[in-house]
């Protein structure tokens, strides 16, 4: 990831916090993705290894984007310390940020659903 990506990147993820479209602490971005709630999952890459296969399981089963971003980006983008998590809820802007994202970054192999798709009930196309 080039400087300039990263500066475009902790831009826009500190105007998705500011929105109040983020989710911090491991816990609560748990919860998000397991709520369904959650577009897109960012992960600092010096998190623990058991972090990384607790982020990675979880995005995987609930086909959520796992992005594993470079070490302060994330803290560095929100202003709070220490933080290694982020989850940004659906919208327009969670889409935007996804564009932003390099696509190597990604580090689970699932794709994110289309949860608007609900057309086959019972076996009926719609």
């Amino acid at each position: 990831m080039t400087e300039q990506e990263t500066a475009r990147i902790k831009g826009f993820l500190g105007l998705c916090h500011r929105a109040g479209q983020v989710v911090l602490g491991q816990d609560a971005c748990l919860g998000a993705v397991r709520k369904k709630s959650a577009a897109l999952a960012l992960l600092d890459e010096s998190s623990s290894e058991p972090s990384k296969k607790r982020f990675r399981n979880a995005c995987e089963s609930h086909r959520v984007p796992l992005y594993l971003v470079p070490e302060g980006l994330i803290d560095g983008a929100l202003g709070k310390s220490g933080a290694m998590t982020a989850v940004v809820r659906r919208g327009a802007m969670a889409q935007k940020l996804s564009e932003l994202l390099p696509k190597e970054a990604i580090i689970n192999t699932q794709q994110p659903t289309n949860h608007n798709d609900h057309a086959d009930f019972a076996g009926v196309q719609a």
